[in-house]
């Protein structure tokens, strides 16, 4: 390629790249809809009320029968649900738990013709749950940063492993202060809350710094495109795993991001509630980072060089 053209050849292509990332970023909250999405439905009404929703959204929700209230408003501290339907003389009352999925709660409170109960709230300093889903990137990006800075600048595997380690648990504490004590959005015990950040912290700065001391500057790649190119906009931090698109919505929940915002939820909310899958994800990822830090590689046998032929070469023959 010609040295003039090179500049308009590297816009080009970093403009492709950019539009195939706000395509990708913006398609999950376009397509965003209710599949699957679990709740309950309790009283004498119950079974009407059931059949009117798969009437109106075919598909949209996983519906389960309960005996009473009581188990309905159980099902939403315990994440089985995220909404109840319970039936009674003078209608129906919505039960929702916010603190699950802002997002959710608000889609069905608006389509609600009766009274609304939200039985776990979402914190009143931030009520659109907003704030946490901000709050939330900045630690992915970070872990990212963390574990591509220590692959490029420590050479000891040893030092990498400190690293990974000590940044974890710094990120967890300094992240869970700030949303705890800084801004007073996320209720809970604050040691829960920390825990479930140094866990998503280690999970990411231990994946790439496990690829990348592995594989190199490809490892990078790799870990990079899994975590933010995947992981971020499939993690429904902002929504929830059942308003995306199938299978999407569910594989978001096995990438880091994605786990570490519905165990954070369950932690500051729920009391752990909810959250051993995404716990056992995260742990996971990060057990793999971490023995991809620690295996030494096998390293490839130098070439021995072939001996240098003594015979002795043959005068040529006397005409």
């Amino acid at each position: 390629m010609q040295a003039k053209f090179r500049p308009l050849a590297i816009a080009a292509a970093i403009v492709l790249v950019q539009a195939a990332l706000v395509a990708f970023f913006a398609w999950p909250s376009l397509r965003t809809a209710p599949r699957d999405l679990p709740v309950v439905v309790t009283g004498p009404a119950g079974a009407a009320v059931a059949a009117e929703l798969r009437q109106k959204v075919p598909g949209g929700f996983e519906i389960t029968t309960v005996a009473d209230p009581a188990a309905a408003d159980r099902a939403l501290r315990d994440r089985e649900a995220y909404a109840a339907f319970v039936t009674g003389p003078t209608g129906v009352t919505l039960h929702v738990a916010s603190a699950a999925s802002p997002a959710v709660a608000s889609l069905l409170t608006q389509q609600a013709q009766g009274a609304v109960v939200d039985v776990v709230p979402v914190d009143a300093d931030d009520p659109r749950g907003s704030g946490l889903a901000s709050a939330f990137l900045p630690i992915v990006l970070t872990s990212m940063v963390a574990g591509i800075v220590l692959t490029l600048t420590v050479a000891s595997r040893t030092g990498r492993l400190a690293g990974v380690a000590a940044y974890a648990t710094l990120a967890g504490l300094a992240g869970a202060w700030v949303l705890h004590q800084g801004y007073d959005i996320l209720p809970g015990d604050y040691l829960a809350s920390a825990g479930a950040l140094a866990l998503l912290a280690l999970a990411v700065s231990a994946t790439l710094a496990g690829l990348g001391t592995a594989l190199g500057q490809a490892g990078l790649g790799v870990g990079a495109l899994l975590v933010f190119l995947v992981g971020n906009p499939l993690s429904a931090v902002a929504s929830a795993p059942e308003l995306l698109p199938q299978p999407w919505g569910a594989i978001g929940q096995l990438l880091p991001p994605g786990a570490g915002a519905t165990l954070l939820r369950s932690a500051a909310y729920f009391d752990g509630a909810g959250g051993a899958a995404a716990a056992w994800t995260l742990t996971a990822w990060a057990a793999v980072g971490l023995l991809l830090l620690a295996a030494p590689m096998r390293r490839r046998p130098a070439a021995t060089p072939e001996p240098a032929d003594e015979t002795p070469a043959l005068a040529p023959a006397d005409a």
